[in-house]
């Protein structure tokens, strides 16, 4: 028996996609396998509410199915608004649960300072940074990532913002250098790989989707992958 939780579609039309689920569906039954219906869920991007208005009177595969928001997928967020609050607060989240199991090390006050950050490097930065080369992320993103972590780089020295001791005078301490530069880091290096793919590599389909006859929701346009990596 095989069940499936949550199912990420990508297709460029929605017949296409009931097309495929359909035979997806029947390769499954002739090797033996069933999907549970009881577990079934999706999640729809309305990348834009006249296309949405467009398609919302055909029937599709998931009619009578329970819809989500978002759902967490190989340890991401993916929410249907295109937005990654969720996503960075769940990694923030991670992040503090990966120090709190390593308290022991953070907190003693035998350990030099120096170790500690290597440490931190190696065990809590990952967790934080997962996915994150991905992220449309904005300045608001940067700060609460930047925020979280002068928590864990005081706690660690010893310190509160009483102390009055400079981000500076901490990083340089622990030998750990700013979150915002990382991310800025991982988002180039993502670039790289994918700007090394070959031209028919779904990645670069993906990059040149084109989203022109979209309607235009009000206020300042969201920001995309693309503009950050500009």
């Amino acid at each position: 028996m095989l069940f499936i939780d949550d199912i990420v579609l990508i297709d460029e039309t929605r017949g296409g996609v009931n097309a495929k689920l359909e035979v997806w569906r029947q390769t499954l039954e002739s090797k033996g396998f069933k999907l549970s219906k009881s577990k079934i869920k999706y999640l729809e991007c309305k990348f834009s509410k006249g296309m949405h208005e467009r398609r919302s009177g055909s029937e599709d595969w998931y009619s009578g199915y329970p819809k989500r928001d978002s759902f967490k997928y190989l340890g991401s967020i993916i929410n249907g608004n295109e937005e990654i609050d969720e996503d960075v607060t769940h990694r923030i989240g991670a992040g503090w649960m990966r120090w709190r199991l390593a308290s022991g090390i953070f907190c003693d006050k035998n350990v030099p300072p120096g170790l500690k950050g290597k440490f931190y490097k190696v065990v809590v930065r990952p967790t934080m940074l997962y996915g994150a080369e991905c992220w449309p992320a904005k300045k608001s993103h940067d700060q609460k990532m930047k925020v979280a972590e002068m928590r864990m780089l005081r706690w660690m020295c010893g310190h509160t913002r009483k102390d009055r001791i400079t981000n500076k005078v901490i990083r340089d301490k622990v030998g750990v250098a700013s979150i915002e530069d990382k991310l800025r880091e991982s988002s180039l290096r993502w670039f790289g790989h994918v700007k090394r793919r070959d031209i028919d590599a779904p990645v670069m389909r993906c990059e040149k989707l084109s989203r022109t006859g979209l309607k235009k929701g009000k206020g300042r346009p969201k920001k995309y992958w693309g503009e950050v990596i500009r």
